[in-house]
């Protein structure tokens, strides 16, 4: 189906699945994903991860074992997940959560490519944050 500007999309059903660390959804449209959490963690919205504009993005790795503690419901268009490495900020629309679905073979392919252009792993762990540089508190 193709997504017009009044279309909405929203889901009929959002299970977590704790142990093997994936959000299945089906959506009103018929279309349906699981989701890992590691995927959604890597390329959560919020600006602690994005950045503030382009080329400020902060490449996410040794999140492979992450988990969703929560999932806050955010209005009737999206939900909050809190991720069990203590991230919070990032509200998933549907759409994005839509996207993230449709898209998960290149979004990894480029998350790989980034991982090997910077010389890390997918395990790497993250280097230590030296300090609340965009003003925000994380």
């Amino acid at each position: 189906m193709a997504e017009t500007p009044t279309t909405r999309r929203t889901p009929e059903s959002l299970t977590v699945h704790a142990k093997s660390r994936v959000l299945e959804l089906r959506f009103t449209d018929g279309a349906q994903f699981r989701i890992p959490f590691e995927l959604m963690r890597v390329y959560s919205p919020s600006a602690e991860v994005q950045g503030h504009g382009p080329g400020q993005e902060v490449l996410q790795t040794g999140k492979r074992d992450v988990g969703i503690t929560a999932l806050v419901p955010v209005g009737s268009y999206g939900v909050q997940p809190h991720f069990s490495d203590g991230h919070e900020s990032g509200i998933f629309t549907w759409d994005y959560l839509y996207q993230l679905g449709e898209q998960q073979e290149r979004l990894w392919q480029a998350y790989e490519a980034r991982l090997a252009a910077a010389g890390v792993g997918r395990d790497t762990p993250m280097p230590e944050a030296a300090g609340g540089a965009c003003g925000h508190s994380h």
